[in-house]
């Protein structure tokens, strides 16, 4: 599980790994009471009410399709535990995720399979530290950081072009993660198109790209956005 973080309008955002979806969802009736509904959105997000007004909305990582409503059913209906049992099957079934990791310097790119790792490599490159010197000094030193900059991109989309690209096919999202801009600067080269048009996961909050850190970004990637509010969140 993800560490919570507060929510924008209230309550709190969290990832729970598929796997623990169900057991941590008993916590959640254990401690707020039983679920009193249960609703679906146009998106696939669902929505669980508790006994004491708590409210839990579920967003499956890769997208999540209900089955359809009765015809008599108005939008937003309320189809029971169904639709939960459901959704916590499909947010568990493996697929296939590419992960691109760039940073100053280094990079990391991975295939994985659920939770598995397929195939990944990590690599870097020097880039120079800032200086506190002026003038014409500075300028150079500037312009020679922009070109070692420029180097992390171009060898960190030959590495995902070698790595990445030979399993696109299969592909069901990519995560990209690290620094947002650099990630963006390595898929625009042309050749990472087919990787670029994949559904986009949320980018990835990782330090230093290592391998280490690679390993750890399926519990980010596979987890289940939640947005919990309990009644005390709203007073």
């Amino acid at each position: 599980m993800t560490s919570p973080r507060p929510a924008a309008g209230g309550g709190r955002l969290l990832g729970v790994a598929p796997e623990r979806l169900d057991r941590w969802l008993d916590g959640v009736a254990q401690r707020h009471g039983a679920f009193t509904g249960v609703q679906v959105d146009e998106a696939g997000v669902l929505t669980v009410t508790c006994q004491d007004t708590t409210t839990v909305r579920l967003t499956a990582p890769y997208g999540w399709t209900p089955g359809p409503a009765p015809l008599t059913a108005p939008y937003g209906w309320t189809p029971g535990p169904a639709p939960l049992t459901a959704f916590s099957a499909a947010a568990k079934v493996p697929r296939r995720t590419a992960v691109l990791l760039v940073r100053r310097g280094r990079w990391a790119v991975g295939v994985f399979d659920g939770a598995e790792l397929v195939v990944s490599k990590v690599d870097a490159r020097q880039v120079q530290g800032r200086t506190a010197a002026g003038g014409w000094s500075q300028q150079r030193f500037a312009r020679r950081r922009g070109h070692q900059t420029d180097a992390v991109v171009s060898h960190a989309a030959d590495t995902a072009a070698r790595v990445l690209l030979p399993h696109v096919g299969t592909l069901a999202g990519l995560a990209p993660g690290g620094d947002k801009g650099l990630a963006a600067e390595v898929l625009t080269d042309p050749r990472l198109r087919p990787l670029a048009d994949l559904p986009r996961l949320p980018a990835l909050e990782v330090g230093e790209p290592t391998k280490a850190v690679l390993l750890e970004t399926p519990a980010q990637f596979r987890a289940v956005r939640v947005h919990i509010v309990e009644p005390t969140d709203r007073t």
